[in-house]
């Protein structure tokens, strides 16, 4: 498998699909490729691994198989290794984390707007508007209720790491960046997902990129 994603910092997305090959346990290539630069409408026409997205990243080849989006990944790479490593067994759970993936995967478009993921970056004086509030309390009442009714068996959402907290992880991101301020549960929950072996790889490879897309680099202060 080769796994195409955008540039580590800044990309949500891609992180969610990379954290999804890795959950999956199976072996995969990897390539980042910047995206928004100067030459990306340039890469879009001329590279066929990324055409059949419409130029969009994260983007999944298996064989012949190509799977886009990263939702889509997640569900294509649990059809491979089995549900159960991506999504919790018991039905009343496995409903909640669905649930849970889908709404983000819809929703929370002024969290998306106003605060663009950064993992290098910690913001200076940052106010949200009334919308991302609104964003944050949703969130924060979606994780009080899944730690409280099923994450007794570990420190993520459902216990064990699963697909809830592969879409959340960038949320994580974004709250750490921006400053919100969350309640103990929460805070212990970021820390869990923060300091997993495969964040922890990930952000050193964005520490490590030389890539600044100024679009995202406000209003926040390196």
């Amino acid at each position: 498998m080769k796994l195409i994603v955008g540039n580590k910092n800044y990309s949500s997305w891609s992180l969610r699909a990379w954290l999804a090959c890795k959950q999956s346990g199976l072996s995969f290539e990897e390539l980042t490729v910047p995206i928004l630069g100067d030459d990306w409408d340039k890469r879009k026409r001329e590279r066929d691994d990324i055409a059949p997205s419409s130029g969009k990243v994260p983007i999944l080849w298996d064989g012949d198989a190509v799977v886009w989006d990263s939702l889509a990944i997640i569900e294509y790479l649990a059809d491979k290794v089995g549900r159960d490593r991506f999504w919790p067994k018991a039905d009343d759970a496995r409903a909640m984390a669905r649930s849970m993936v889908a709404e983000l995967h819809s929703s929370y478009f002024d969290l998306r707007r106003e605060c663009p993921m950064n993992i290098r970056a910690v913001a200076r004086g940052f106010r949200p508007g009334e919308g991302v509030k609104a964003d944050v309390v949703r969130i924060l009442q979606l994780w009080a209720e899944a730690r409280a009714r099923f994450g007794k068996g570990g420190p993520f959402l459902f216990g064990t790491f699963c697909a809830a907290d592969i879409i959340y992880a960038p949320v994580v991101s974004r709250f750490r960046t921006y400053g919100f301020v969350v309640p103990g549960f929460a805070q212990g929950y970021m820390e869990a997902v923060w300091e997993h072996d495969w964040m922890a790889e990930w952000i050193a490879a964005a520490e490590a990129e030389d890539w600044v897309i100024e679009q995202y680099e406000v209003p926040v202060e390196a």
